[in-house]
């Protein structure tokens, strides 16, 4: 599923149009990557929880020719789960 599928999905659900649908999921998305960026986490009760985990430099190694590598430090995202979500998920495959 896509941004678009969902939009249309949230426009079925609740009524509105799909431009006005689109706007709000897209307002969505870009208040979480800035809350991400600034260094908050984001909870939605009953979804998860979006974060970030600081990756430290280090050596690494070219696979190719074996050569060592340096990688920078990095900072990405992460998700986990909550609850409802997991059991969701687990009753849509029928485990």
């Amino acid at each position: 599923m896509n941004k678009a599928e969902i939009a249309g999905r949230v426009a079925v659900r609740t009524g509105a149009g799909i431009p006005m649908t689109t706007e709000i999921v897209n307002a969505v998305f870009e208040v979480i990557a800035e809350g991400l960026a600034s260094g908050e986490e984001v909870r939605i009760p009953g979804f998860g929880i979006f974060g970030t985990r600081s990756r430290p430099a280090r050596t690494g190694r070219n696979p190719r020719t074996g050569e060592s590598v340096k990688v920078a430090a990095s900072t990405t995202p992460t998700f986990r789960a909550g609850k409802p979500l997991r059991d969701a998920v687990k009753a849509g495959k029928g485990s």
